[in-house]
């Protein structure tokens, strides 16, 4: 995948929301129709806000694409060998992981087709609502335990929720200029060579082995209201 699609080149436009959170967290964005799946991966990070500390997988129907983890009997096809057109010549609505085993779950649709703008950069944030959760406070349920013990300042549990993300947390505020400059700034690093297995350490570096060679990385030095 190139830095920013060709005019000729096919441009998906995609909804992705955060299943089960009050309020909501979506995201709309554009990519090409070919990149690859764990490059769109990096996308979906970027454009949400999450950290890229944790395995995913994208998922329709019965099949599965993610990073292969070489110590388990089950694997996902390889993220890297797959493409959106992949997923999209199955169905125009599909699912994407994050953390496995939190729970945090995101539809992804296929909005619409057209073909790439001349002068336009890909991938594009469109719009985005809604702040992005912290990552590992336990999936939709303890984001919603999160939620309403930081409101409440006599919450037993307060103190310590208040220590997972600023203390000023605003789950409806959501700073979207910061978002599309950070997924701007991601072009350079698609379609490079990816790690092949999952565990959560080596997904990590998936991202961050191009940042050591290209210096600081879009999943660094965000503003406090893009990330989880």
């Amino acid at each position: 995948m190139t830095v920013a699609a060709p005019a000729t080149g096919q441009i998906a436009r995609l909804s992705v929301e955060i299943d089960d959170v009050t309020p909501r967290v979506v995201r709309c964005v554009e990519v090409p129709l070919d990149i690859r799946l764990d490059d769109l991966h990096f996308v979906l990070q970027i454009a949400i806000g999450w950290q890229n500390g944790h395995p995913f997988e994208f998922r329709i129907g019965d099949q599965a694409w993610g990073l292969r983890d070489r110590d388990l009997e089950t694997n996902p096809l390889p993220a890297e060998q797959a493409t959106l057109a992949d997923i999209l010549a199955r169905g125009d609505m599909f699912k994407y992981d994050y953390v496995l085993g939190e729970d945090w779950e995101h539809t992804v649709r296929l909005l619409s087709r057209s073909a790439a703008r001349t002068g336009m950069r890909y991938p594009h944030l469109v719009s985005a609502e809604g702040r992005c959760p912290p990552a590992d406070i336990g999936g939709p349920i303890g984001y919603e335990t999160y939620l309403r013990s930081i409101a409440d300042p006599a919450s037993v549990n307060h103190a310590e929720m208040l220590d997972f993300d600023a203390p000023d947390f605003d789950p409806n505020i959501v700073d979207e200029a910061a978002l599309r400059a950070n997924l701007a700034s991601l072009s350079r690093y698609l379609g490079r060579k990816t790690v092949s297995r999952h565990p959560e350490v080596r997904a990590e570096r998936a991202s961050k082995d191009a940042a050591e060679a290209l210096g600081p990385s879009p999943f660094e030095g965000r503003s406090a209201a893009t990330s989880g």
